[in-house]
């Protein structure tokens, strides 16, 4: 049953809030790394780890986070995340080294994973199944809107404050959402109690630590590549062993027997996998081959999130409306072809040509994003829905670092050790990056064809 008017609106504003938190953090904290690296004293490869340690966190305890939150309450879970970010957030601003920092930034990933394995299951739960494409839609707005805000937000509190006051702003948005979710939020969302798969939270917490870690550098050395293997084969045996359990963290059979969950996730794989890099390629080519500064070369950039901020509560809407197999079907091939018309980058490419075509992959994400979560969410059973979250939070954290390992191994292997200053830079980086936008636009028209046949999607709480 749907709540109430004023407790849907109040549950669509804790979950954007906590939608924004995240993708906010991630993008300003990047921009804080030179001040963290100059006050710490450390290497690159170090300062690495202040963004690496979160996200392998955040994925590798999604979807244990998500099962147990169907057992024991949805916003126990949640409200939990939060306090703990705020209170990893104020750990990190007061940090007086990189070691705590980074360890305060694994819980921070903690935390992020007990708030995403929620936020949406939540807001399904809550939202009635005629209304929820348009909340799903206002929630990936938020997302984006994190994304567009922080590095402008990010770089203005860093020169303000110090990379402290990034923390600091985490924390006060973390405070908000908590107020809010103690005073205003009712009521409890439980799936079906289970026994507790010890087993498989181990399985699961430690392939995805490895494959991830194995990910982010699988060129750096046999440490990383070991790594990687022995993910993947722990993950196969994480499959296996969930398939034969009784109580399994992950009902496999009932999940994955159902198309239209299988190859909505598949789809968001493969779509993060081919469009997650667009901006860090493009960020080299706009200040490497073109010489655009980095404030220049980032307002550009802004042009595909603001878009995809705009539009997804639009595509959300439609989804509730129309057959989300096709809006996100539409979506991902306008992003193909716009990834394949910068297959053609050169030196000479207008800018403005550049920016049309970031807003036209803009729009295809956006039309994509919030049909394809829709179809997801209406696919899976009430019992599961912080299950069904996870999974799709994994996709989506997995095909971003495939995206990012496919760029880094191209480039690895055609650049080399090149300075930026090397004679022959240039032609080799437009080179890595033909050969990434044509990976990318391979990646994107199988997504297609992963998203059309989903077939017909039909909503869980229709079927009741």
């Amino acid at each position: 049953m749907e709540k109430s008017s004023n407790q849907t609106k109040i549950t669509i504003v804790v979950v954007m809030i906590s939608s924004f938190i995240t993708p906010f953090m991630s993008n300003a904290i990047n921009l804080a790394i030179p001040s963290i690296g100059l006050e710490f004293g450390v290497s690159q490869s170090l300062l690495n780890w202040v963004v690496s340690g979160f996200l392998i966190a955040t994925a590798a305890f999604l979807m244990p986070f998500g099962r147990l939150a169907d057992q024991f309450g949805r916003k126990k879970i949640f409200l939990t995340g939060l306090i703990l970010l705020a209170a990893s957030a104020l750990a990190c601003a007061l940090a007086m080294s990189l070691t705590a920092l980074v360890i305060f930034r694994v819980i921070q990933g903690i935390a992020s994973a007990m708030i995403f394995s929620n936020s949406t299951a939540i807001l399904t739960s809550v939202v009635a199944p005629q209304n929820r494409g348009k909340a799903l839609g206002l929630n990936s707005a938020a997302t984006y809107v994190g994304l567009s805000a922080g590095p402008v937000l990010g770089g203005f509190i860093t020169s303000a404050f110090t990379w402290r006051g990034v923390f600091y702003f985490n924390l006060l948005f973390a405070i908000i959402a908590i107020i809010i979710t103690v005073w205003k939020l009712k009521g409890e969302w439980k799936g079906v109690a289970v026994k507790i798969d010890r087993w498989g939270i181990v399985l699961c917490i430690a392939a995805q630590s490895l494959l991830l870690f194995g990910l982010s550098d699988l060129v750096a050395g046999l440490l990383y590549q070991i790594a990687f293997i022995v993910g993947i084969f722990l993950l196969v045996m994480f499959f296996l062993y969930e398939k034969k359990h009784a109580s399994p963290l992950i009902p496999i059979g009932d999940l994955f027997k159902n198309r239209t969950f299988a190859f909505s996730n598949l789809a968001t794989l493969i779509n993060y996998s081919a469009t997650f890099a667009l901006s860090f390629v493009l960020s080299l080519y706009l200040q490497s081959a073109l010489g655009f500064g980095t404030a220049a070369a980032g307002l550009i950039l802004l042009v595909q999130p603001v878009i995809m901020a705009v539009l997804s509560p639009v595509a959300g809407t439609l989804s509730d409306r129309i057959q989300p197999t096709i809006l996100a079907s539409v979506g991902m091939g306008i992003s193909a072809l716009g990834l394949f018309f910068f297959i053609f980058l050169s030196i000479q490419t207008p800018v403005l040509l550049i920016i049309l075509n970031l807003a036209f992959i803009g729009f295809g994400f956006a039309l994509f994003s919030s049909p394809n979560t829709n179809a997801i969410m209406g696919s899976v059973d009430k019992s599961l829905y912080g299950v069904g979250s996870s999974i799709m939070g994994n996709m989506r954290l997995l095909g971003q670092s495939i995206s990012i390992a496919i760029v880094s191994l191209i480039t690895s292997v055609i650049m080399g050790t090149l300075s930026v200053n090397s004679a022959g830079y240039v032609g080799k980086l437009m080179s890595s990056i033909k050969i990434s936008f044509i990976i990318f636009t391979i990646l994107c028209v199988l997504g297609v064809f992963a998203s059309l046949v989903r077939g017909k999607v039909v909503m869980t709480s229709e079927k009741d």
